[in-house]
């Protein structure tokens, strides 16, 4: 397998070795997913049909009520008030505890079906009798974590929804999954306090457009810088006003750019936003690279965490956006 794509497998899985086919394409109109609730009878006695990011629309006599969920739609979904019934994806430590990236859901409350990247247990998934499959989408047509080799057997077990992230900013990737989910009886118990809560720490960041912020995720033997307008999440925060560097050049598919260790000071910054996930470099082991050690932004203390996959949800990215704001009142212009 060549260079290129065991990158792109590192940095878009947080150095975990997940791939992913980094090709961008847009998708329907990239508003959000639209639902026909179709009045206000009980979800289980009422049809359901929802169109999502490829344009594919679903249509079932009943609203489903058995979802699996790959962990950061799970976490959206669940933070909206919907609850399923098993993940995959990345949602348990070694140790036993949860992972990040699942958010707030209880995994001892969920079936787990995989936990790294092409794990899925078919014949479990199958066992489960799910109604519905949600997945977010990096690439149109290709669910993420859904393995290439059993595809077909799964999207035969039950209809799927995939939700479009590249090329879409945050507010639309939400309000996908809050059309999603209220089409699904969703409560939305605590959304509009949540969503008051992130509208106003995106309104703070303004405050901090003087300050040149690289976003990176470390490997073993690469360091990435991120693309802005790939993310959702960074576009959500250019359009808040912050200055986030893009790359001189990017690698193919336009996610990132690698670089080796020894060229860790290609760009300026005063503040560094790392990834947090689970398996990419924590600080302690970047700082034994010499070049980012030596970095004026490391050296002045303004190495903050950048939660990659902060789940699509207003509660996701109030707390997410509210870390971000602390964090950034303490750093100084360097550059």
């Amino acid at each position: 397998m060549s260079g290129p794509v065991l990158a792109r497998r590192g940095f878009l899985s947080g150095a975990a070795g997940l791939a992913v086919a980094l090709t961008l394409a847009a998708c329907g109109d990239g508003g959000a997913g639209t639902a026909d609730p179709a009045g206000g009878a009980s979800p289980a006695a009422r049809s359901w049909t929802f169109t999502d990011d490829r344009g594919k629309k679903l249509e079932q006599p009943k609203v489903p009520g058995r979802i699996v969920a790959q962990v950061g739609s799970a976490a959206a979904l669940w933070d909206f008030g919907v609850r399923p019934i098993a993940v995959f994806g990345p949602h348990k430590l070694k140790d036993g505890s949860k992972d990040p990236q699942v958010g707030n859901v209880d995994i001892t409350k969920v079936t787990g079906l995989g936990n790294v990247w092409d794990e899925f247990n078919v014949e479990q998934y199958i066992g489960l009798q799910p109604d519905l499959l949600v997945s977010s989408m990096y690439v149109k047509d290709t669910l993420w974590y859904v393995p290439e080799k059993s595809k077909e057997t799964i999207e035969q077990v039950a209809p799927s929804v995939g939700v479009m992230l590249t090329g879409k900013s945050a507010t639309e990737v939400i309000g996908t999954y809050e059309a999603l989910a209220k089409s699904l009886g969703a409560d939305m118990r605590g959304v509009p306090e949540a969503k008051a809560r992130m509208e106003a720490a995106t309104k703070e960041l303004a405050a901090f457009g003087n300050l040149k912020i690289l976003m990176v995720s470390g490997g073993a033997d690469a360091f990435w810088i991120v693309n802005p307008p790939e993310y959702p999440d960074i576009v959500h925060l250019k359009d808040a006003g912050l200055n986030v560097v893009t790359p001189a050049k990017v690698d193919e598919g336009g996610f990132f750019q690698t670089l080796s260790w020894e060229n860790a000071d290609t760009y300026e910054a005063d503040v560094i936003l790392y990834d947090t996930r689970t398996q990419a470099l924590k600080p302690e082991e970047m700082m034994k690279k010499p070049t980012f050690a030596e970095l004026p932004a490391v050296e002045a203390g303004q190495l903050y965490p950048w939660n990659a996959e902060a789940p699509y949800s207003y509660q996701g990215y109030a707390a997410f956006l509210e870390g971000l704001v602390a964090n950034l009142k303490k750093a100084k212009p360097l550059t």
